[in-house]
């Protein structure tokens, strides 16, 4: 079993925890819809990506109670 020699001091375990941090997920305006989307990723309202119509959107059906 690995046993360490020394005690690691705070300091040198501090410098190696300094790349655990988690950070936000980038998030870009849309400049047609307005709409807040990642950028490289298709925008889900529209279905355009980079100028181009990518997915096709389903017309959503309105059901009447009776």
């Amino acid at each position: 079993m690995a046993v360490p020699k020394k005690k690691v001091s705070k300091s040198r375990r501090d410098k190696r925890r300094t790349h655990h941090a988690l950070t936000p997920p980038t998030v870009v305006e849309d400049r047609d819809t307005g709409e807040f989307r990642r950028p490289h990723h298709i925008d889900l309202k529209t279905g355009m990506y980079r100028g181009r119509q990518i997915l096709v959107q389903k017309e959503e059906e309105v059901e009447e109670e009776e």
